[in-house]
């Protein structure tokens, strides 16, 4: 993990490379997949670098217990969690502060673009599992639900990408994994809806000029257009085998 937390290691080389071999704008290697669990109504896999993230989506369905339900719309419900084994150091199973703090942030990113008011009454849940982390699992974790939701085939007015730009010794860098994390200035997760042109979740840990914050956000939104490519192929990929298949 690049020393302990205490040294800082250099993370921006003299070629001007980022640590790990890749260029300032450059994404992790991507993977994803749609329908990997068949208990659920929808399911995604996806995979930034060494952050690898399941996604269930169950619904809609009747809200239970009855007293949340809301009479003009559906109820989405998000629950991140962080598998006891997805760290270097053991964590505990029961829900921690920061696992029920980003289930909302999560929820409140995905609410713009699920067009709930189709399901009155009903609830939507949608289930996150980080089985391992290497920095990004907020923005990892959005991907994958939102491709969750597609494939359960919840109606939405677009998908939702996400990624996390950085700043580190000083360098603005797209997708940051978690050394980046640990030692760089200043981190900002992004999450937008390209083809509404709507962004839907925007946080800054640590601090950036004016013009760091304009370069950041540009950067953050040409990484999302790159990964909103990769969910919309993996959904169309799913579909065309399904015609092979018939």
């Amino acid at each position: 993990m690049g020393g302990a937390k205490g040294e800082k290691p250099k993370l921006i080389l003299e070629n001007g490379l980022r640590h790990d071999g890749r260029r300032p704008d450059e994404l992790r290697p991507i993977k994803m997949q749609v329908g990997v669990l068949k208990n659920a109504n929808g399911s995604a896999y996806v995979e930034f670098g060494k952050t690898r993230v399941i996604a269930a989506v169950y619904g809609p369905r009747e809200a239970q217990p009855k007293h949340i339900a809301i009479p003009y719309r559906a109820v989405l419900r998000c629950r991140y969690h962080m598998a006891p084994f997805s760290t270097d150091d053991r964590k505990s199973p029961a829900p921690t502060r920061r696992e029920i703090e980003l289930s909302k942030v999560i929820r409140e990113a995905l609410e713009p673009v699920v067009l709930t008011e189709m399901f009155p009454r009903a609830a939507i849940d949608v289930f996150i599992e980080v089985i391992s982390a290497d920095g990004g699992t907020r923005t990892t974790s959005l991907t994958a639900a939102s491709l969750a939701l597609a494939d359960a085939g919840i109606p939405m007015k677009d998908l939702v990408a996400a990624v996390a730009v950085g700043k580190v010794d000083g360098v603005l860098v797209l997708d940051i994994d978690q050394v980046e994390d640990n030692f760089g200035e200043a981190d900002m997760p992004v999450a937008a809806a390209p083809a509404l042109g709507e962004i839907t979740l925007l946080q800054l840990n640590g601090v950036l000029t004016r013009e760091e914050f304009e370069e950041a956000l540009d950067l953050a939104l040409k990484g999302i257009e790159q990964i909103y490519r990769m969910q919309k192929e993996t959904l169309k990929k799913k579909y065309l085998e399904v015609e092979v298949e018939v």
